[in-house]
């Protein structure tokens, strides 16, 4: 069994428990109760209940059970591999894969794919559902992602992300004319009567969008989109927020123009150290056809 240990410092006091252990760990909020139900994380060498307020010097002790055998299968699904090597590789997710198995969606995925392609070459870190997945793009978006194929490369990657120093950029079109640059600075939080949804929240964690204008069509906005954060639907929420829900967004926008068949959002460019070899890395994904027919249209 893995273990994780955190000292709580001032910035996090009085935090709940299961929040600050998903805040300052790849685990998600929903793991992070389960093993606080379950007796596998203590606090100062006590069990004890998720919603339990930290306070500065505590001590959290997070035993992460051995893995499962995963009950996923190798599916024989071609891949579009930008770059790979023996601790990861950069894939081209095309729009309409979903990332990882989740109810509904078992088989078809990229892990799926990942999990033939690799065999037993992915980190495990995430789980049995998520082998390989540092990060992850919606269903619906197409782009560049990052699969880690070892702990080590796991941990660099998610390491980056976590201060920063991880280079997204995406391009979307979404509604309504936008003459200039700007910054998104809201936070997000799971919305809270839509479990599926994310909402901007006072309550929810830092959220940083900046936006370029390509070119401005008047009804509709070609933009270059930078994440200075992850969060789930990120960009999606937030240009909802400030009025220009991305072009075709079923859940944050009016799901307009029709044809579109899902949001018009690619995330084009990654770029980061190498965990292992320190050497820089940085990739770029053509528009693929959808974006460049929306474009076409659009003009």
């Amino acid at each position: 069994m893995n273990k994780i240990y955190l000292t709580v410092t001032d910035e996090f006091a009085e935090q709940r428990a299961d929040k600050y252990i998903s805040d300052n760990t790849e685990l998600s909020r929903s793991f992070a109760e389960e093993l606080l139900e379950n007796g596998n994380c203590l606090v100062n060498g006590s069990k004890c209940k998720k919603n339990y307020r930290i306070k500065v010097g505590d001590v959290i002790e997070i035993t992460l059970p051995d893995m499962e055998e995963p009950e996923i299968l190798p599916e024989n699904i071609p891949l579009d591999i930008v770059y790979e090597d023996s601790d990861l590789l950069v894939v081209n997710k095309p729009k309409g894969m979903v990332v990882h198995p989740a109810a509904g969606h078992y088989s078809g995925t990229l892990v799926n794919a990942l999990m033939y392609h690799c065999k037993d070459s992915l980190s495990g870190i995430n789980g049995v559902i998520r082998p390989g997945i540092v990060h992850r793009i919606d269903k619906d978006t197409s782009g560049l992602l990052i699969v880690a194929k070892n702990d080590t490369a796991h941990n660099g990657l998610a390491e980056q992300i976590k201060v920063h120093s991880f280079t997204r950029r995406y391009e979307a079109v979404v509604l309504g004319g936008i003459k200039e640059n700007g910054t998104v600075n809201a936070p997000i939080a799971r919305h809270k009567t839509d479990r599926k949804k994310m909402a901007v929240s006072p309550d929810g964690r830092e959220a940083i969008t900046h936006y370029e204008v390509i070119e401005n069509y008047g009804k509709y906005t070609h933009l270059r989109l930078i994440l200075e954060t992850g969060r789930t639907h990120q960009i999606r929420v937030h240009m909802a927020y400030i009025g220009h829900p991305v072009a075709g967004d079923p859940v944050y926008g009016d799901g307009k123009p029709k044809w579109l068949e899902g949001q018009c959002l690619h995330a084009r460019e990654i770029g980061f150290t190498h965990p292992i070899t320190g050497k820089e890395l940085f990739f770029t994904s053509p528009l693929p056809e959808y974006f460049e027919k929306m474009l076409k249209n659009i003009k």
